[in-house]
C-alpha cells in the first residue's frame, strides 16, 4: 500500500471512530462547555450571546461598558426588521482606555448613561459589561441603580463579560435582564393571547407568523425580541400562553415566567412545512378554544395546498442531492433536516454550535445511519467532513460561506444576518428555491473544472 493509499485509509478508519462514538449512547455531547481562549473554535461569547437576543427591542438604548471594538457588534448584528422605532440600530460605548481601567470606569459609565438619558428621553437602557470590566471589577449593578433612581426610567446591567462561559450563558443573561424588565411593570388581567419567545424578526419573519395568528384569531400581547418594544415587554406576564422557537436562547425564559406568572409554555418552529403546521395545531389545541382550533385547521390545509403544488417543482430536481448543516441553534437544525427530507434530499452531515443535549438526540433519531453529526467544530473538520460526504450544498451561516465556496459546493445562509424570510409556509418555498438555484448555479463547473475535478453536466431548468 503507498503512502497516499494509507493516509485515505487512515482516515476512513478515523472518520468511522468518530462517528461511532458519537453515536455511542455514552458519550456525552457537551454544548454547553466554555470555549477555551485561543482554542480553534467558533463559539461565541457571553456579550454575543446577551446582545443578540436584546439588540433586537427597537426603542432600547444599548450602552456597552468597555473598550470601543466591542461596540462594533451592533448594527444589523440580526436581519432584524422594526414597524416602530430605530434606535436599536444605534449602540453606544464607554469607550474605555488604558487610564480607565487602571483607575476604573464607574465615573464614565454613569456620565455615559446620563448623557443619554437627558439628550435622548430613553424608555429603557441595557449596560453590557465586556471581558475588561469582569477584570477591574466596575460594579455595574450600584452605578445602574443610583442612574435609575435619579432619572425614573428603567436601566438594567447584564453581566455579559464575555470569558465568563459561553454564548449560552450569555443568553441567560439577557432572560435576567428581561426577567428584571418585567418585575418593573404592573402585572394586570390575563389577556387572551399569546408571547412568541425566540423569533428575532429576520427579514420581517414574525410579521409572517402574526398574519398567520390573525387567520386563526389568535392575539400576540408580546413578541420576544423580534420587533419589540419596551411598552408591550412590560406587558408579557399577561399572557395566557408562551411559545417558544429559539429554545436555546429562550427556555430558561419561559421557565422563569412560568414559576412566577404561571405562563404555560410550548416549544414550537416555524421552520418547514411540518413544523410550520404541527406548531400551528399545538398552540390552537393549547388555547383550547374551538373556534380557534377549526379556524386553524382551514388555515394549515388552504396553506399546505400552496406549499406543496409550488414545491413539487423543486422536489423533482433535487431528490437525492447531499445536504450538510451547521448551524448555530439545534431547533433550527431539526427543522433542517426535515425539510430536506421534504424535498427528497439526504443529510449527510449536521451540526450546531449552541445546541442542547436533548436536541441532539432528535438529531439522531432523524439522521440517517452514517450522517455525520458535530458539535461546535472548526473550519477544517467542517471541510474534511464535506469532500469525504459529498455534499452539495451547506446551510450555514456567515462564517461557513467562504469555505463552501473554496471547495466549490453551494450555499445556502441561515443565519441572523440574512434580509430573506425562510419561515412559515411561504418560506419553506423559498428555502427550496434558494437550495435549487444554488446546486444548480454554473458556476459550480467553472469552479470544479478549475479545482481540476469533474463535472456532470447538469441543466437549469
Amino acid at each position: 500500500m503507498d503512502a497516499k493509499n494509507y493516509l485515505e485509509a487512515l482516515e476512513e478508519r478515523n472518520a468511522s471512530i468518530v462517528e461511532k462514538s458519537i453515536k455511542s449512547q455514552n458519550q456525552k455531547i457537551k454544548c454547553s462547555q466554555n470555549s477555551i481562549a485561543g482554542a480553534v473554535s467558533q463559539r461565541a461569547c457571553v456579550y454575543c450571546g446577551a446582545r443578540v437576543v436584546l439588540n433586537p427591542i427597537t426603542d432600547a438604548f444599548h450602552i456597552v461598558h468597555g473598550p470601543i471594538g466591542c461596540a462594533s457588534y451592533t448594527l444589523d448584528i440580526r436581519g432584524s426588521l422594526s414597524s416602530g422605532e430605530e434606535i436599536y440600530r444605534n449602540s453606544f460605548s464607554t469607550d474605555l482606555k488604558e487610564q480607565d481601567i487602571i483607575f476604573g470606569g464607574e465615573k464614565k459609565l454613569a456620565a455615559a448613561i446620563g448623557e443619554i438619558a437627558e439628550h435622548y428621553d430613553p424608555k429603557l437602557v441595557f449596560v453590557y459589561s465586556t471581558c475588561v470590566v469582569g477584570v477591574i471589577g466596575d460594579d455595574l449593578e450600584a452605578v445602574c441603580r443610583t442612574a435609575e433612581e435619579k432619572y425614573c426610567i428603567p436601566i438594567i446591567p447584564i453581566q455579559s463579560s464575555g470569558f465568563a462561559g459561553n454564548k449560552n450563558a450569555g443568553y441567560k443573561a439577557a432572560c435576567h435582564a428581561l426577567l428584571n424588565l418585567m418585575r418593573k411593570g404592573s402585572v394586570g388581567e390575563k389577556l387572551e393571547g399569546i408571547n412568541f419567545l425566540g423569533d428575532f424578526n429576520l427579514a420581517g419573519e414574525i410579521w409572517i407568523n402574526q398574519s398567520y395568528f390573525r387567520q386563526m384569531g389568535v392575539d400576540m400581547v408580546s413578541k420576544i425580541t423580534g420587533d419589540a418594544s419596551y411598552d408591550e415587554l412590560i406587558k408579557a406576564p399577561q399572557a395566557k400562553l408562551n411559545i417558544v422557537q429559539c429554545a436555546g436562547s429562550m427556555t430558561y425564559l419561559a421557565k422563569q415566567m412560568k414559576m412566577c406568572y404561571g405562563i404555560p409554555f410550548i416549544n414550537v418552529s416555524f421552520y418547514g412545512l411540518d413544523d410550520v403546521a404541527e406548531s400551528l395545531r399545538n398552540i390552537a389545541y393549547a388555547l383550547g378554544d374551538p373556534e380557534i382550533i377549526e379556524r386553524t385547521k382551514r388555515l394549515i390545509g388552504s396553506e399546505l395546498e400552496k406549499a406543496n403544488t409550488d414545491l413539487e417543482f423543486y422536489r423533482d430536481r433535487l431528490r437525492g442531492k447531499k445536504a450538510a448543516i451547521y448551524v448555530g441553534g439545534g431547533f433550527k437544525a431539526i427543522s433542517l433536516i426535515k425539510q430536506f427530507n421534504d424535498l427528497g434530499m439526504k443529510t449527510v452531515m449536521v451540526g450546531t454550535q449552541t445546541g442542547r443535549e436533548e436536541e441532539y438526540e432528535t438529531i439522531r433519531e432523524l439522521a440517517d445511519e452514517g450522517t455525520m453529526i458535530l458539535d461546535d467544530t472548526n473550519p477544517t473538520e467542517l471541510e474534511r467532513f464535506m469532500k469525504e460526504k459529498g455534499a452539495d450544498i451547506l446551510v450555514g451561516g456567515v462564517k461557513e460561506r467562504p469555505l463552501a465556496y473554496k471547495l466549490g459546493v453551494a450555499f445556502c445562509d441561515h443565519n441572523h444576518e440574512r434580509k430573506h424570510p425562510l419561515n412559515g409556509f411561504e418560506g419553506a418555498v423559498n428555502f427550496a428555491k434558494e437550495v435549487y438555484t444554488s446546486i444548480y448555479s454554473p458556476v459550480w463547473r467553472m469552479i470544479k473544472r478549475e479545482l481540476g475535478g469533474t463535472y456532470e453536466k447538469e441543466k437549469l431548468y
